[in-house]
């Protein structure tokens, strides 16, 4: 008697799909061969991966229910059960900041205009204590979407101190020139608000020169917090160069963004600062367990603007 069980396949339509499934299927030959006394194959229908036991006993035993929980546990790390908002479990609560993201595609003739007009207001606004925002870093992008520029800003009070600063700036009359100057030479703009993870450190202004990178996921909905359990303890391994920047999530914009920045002196020493993360014991399976919760990513190189307190 065989009783035929269905793996779901998160990566795609092909066996090519499943995430290291020599692993996985090793896993199931000893789960079922040396634990349970039983045999089994893999087989593939176009769609999903069946695994076909030949235990009689241990079959009768599995009922749908306990099929699924069991087989859930051999490739799904717990996670927090409770009910509760990402935000809530996975954010800090010592401190109440928002974050703002803004990426404006910037017309090639005009990034030069750009860059100096921006210098010329957005220390103002920073520098103000009348408006409760920080400037924390501004660049343009220098590998990935060309003619690019990145602001970063944060508001501390989070949305009333977000809110706040808005109604401001609009009865600033330098500012609404600004903005509308700058309309002239952008293409296109878009922005995120976010949050930070507990377990970052609070992106400070440092000297340079640095070259900066930030990585941008977007996750499959439902995993945020299965992400954050296993970067609570990845970001151990990359410590050791002060690489570790920001690490954020989004709450209004694309969702279940993540994005992740790091400072590194040079192209060289990003690739000799990534290539020691692997040996370290641990990384290699926060990769393996991550990757199958992503749904697209992104690198961006950056290079610090004049006016950006990281340098």
């Amino acid at each position: 008697m065989a009783t035929r069980v269905l793996l779901r396949v998160r990566n795609g339509p092909s066996p090519a799909g499943v995430v290291s499934a020599a692993r996985r299927r090793d896993a199931l030959h000893l789960r079922f061969g040396a634990a349970e006394g039983g045999c089994g194959r893999f087989a593939w229908n176009g769609r999903v991966q069946i695994f076909i036991l030949r235990n009689k006993a241990f079959s009768r035993s599995l009922s749908a229910s306990s099929q699924d929980s069991w087989f859930k546990s051999l490739f799904v790390r717990k996670v927090d059960p409770r009910k509760d908002a990402h935000s809530n479990l996975l954010a800090k609560k010592e401190e109440n900041n928002l974050y703002k993201i803004q990426f404006h595609n910037v017309k090639p003739e005009c990034l030069e205009s750009y860059n100096q007009l921006c210098e010329g207001m957005l220390p103002k606004i920073h520098a103000d204590p009348q408006y409760s925002c920080e400037l924390v870093g501004t660049w343009n992008t220098w590998y990935g979407e060309q003619d690019q520029a990145v602001h970063l800003w944060r508001y501390r009070g989070g949305y009333p101190a977000l809110t706040d600063v808005m109604n401001k700036l609009k009865q600033n009359k330098e500012f609404l020139d600004y903005r509308k100057e700058r309309g002239k030479m952008l293409l296109a703009r878009r922005n995120q608000l976010l949050l930070e993870f507990s377990f970052w450190n609070e992106p400070l202004p440092r000297p340079g020169p640095s070259i900066y990178e930030l990585r941008t996921y977007q996750l499959r909905p439902g995993t945020m917090i299965e992400w954050g359990n296993y970067w609570a303890r990845a970001i151990e391994f990359r410590q050791h160069n002060h690489e570790a920047v920001g690490g954020f999530f989004s709450q209004i914009g694309s969702l279940y963004m993540v994005h992740h920045l790091w400072a590194y002196k040079d192209l060289q020493s990003r690739e000799d600062t990534r290539n020691a993360a692997w040996q370290h014991e641990g990384w290699d399976e926060v990769v393996y367990y991550t990757v199958p919760l992503i749904q697209h990513m992104e690198s961006r190189i950056m290079i610090p603007t004049r006016a950006s307190p990281l340098k």
